[in-house]
């Protein structure tokens, strides 16, 4: 018999996401095996599948549901995709990419973050490399990278992660338009560098060299 929070899973995917326009079904069904209720702190598992972010610490939030999924279906993943993931934070969002069979690379400015997503994501089963640093600068050794995933909200887009971009490689960042954010897909193609928003978002600041200045 399923669980509570199995159920409750099946029940965000249904609704949240099915239910809000997330067609890929690939994405779909990563949602329904990675648990979303071990990347939030044990008081708040009881609400891991509400579509609505959780604190994690740190100041810091897992993301709510919906967005990650439409970070995940814009990024078009397949198996043996390159993604840097700026913002490792809970570790969700690299578990959601690596399920669907991507070579995932994460960088966290945040110690204590890195190291618990670290120690999750490898009990789960989840490889991925995960490096502290500002992740504005994106990971120069491991370039170029098919997608980049940023889930910070930033002035503008870090110039560094387009230049690690691979040709007809796309960064998918939240770019803050004087009012809110705005979902931004930045695509460079042999015609330059083309960019795309869509829809209103809120995540937390993006702090780093590139991005809003931190304390």
């Amino acid at each position: 018999m399923p669980t509570d929070l199995e159920s409750a899973r099946r029940n965000m995917v249904e609704s949240q996401l099915k239910g809000r326009g997330i067609s890929d079904l690939k994405v779909l069904d990563a949602f329904l095996r990675v648990p979303r209720h071990e990347f939030v702190q044990p008081r708040f598992r009881s609400q891991a599948y509400r579509d609505s972010p959780l604190p994690i610490g740190e100041g810091q939030t897992i993301s709510q549901p919906y967005m990650v999924a439409v970070m995940t279906e814009t990024a078009d993943v397949h198996p043996g995709l390159r993604i840097l993931e700026v913002g490792t934070g809970s570790g969700y969002q690299a578990a959601i990419l690596a399920e669907m069979g991507a070579d995932v690379f994460s960088v966290e400015r945040i110690p204590l973050l890195a190291e618990r997503a670290r120690v999750l994501l490898e009990a789960l089963g989840y490889h991925v490399a995960i490096r502290v640093g500002d992740g504005t600068l994106g990971w120069p050794e491991e370039a170029p990278f098919d997608r980049i995933l940023v889930t910070a909200g930033a002035p503008d887009v870090p110039t560094p992660l387009i230049e690690q971009l691979s040709l007809n490689g796309s960064v998918i960042i939240p770019v803050d338009d004087g009012f809110s954010q705005v979902l931004s897909i930045v695509r460079k193609t042999d015609r330059g560098v083309i960019e795309e928003r869509r829809e209103r978002c809120t995540f937390v600041p993006l702090i780093g060299q590139y991005g809003w200045k931190g304390p």
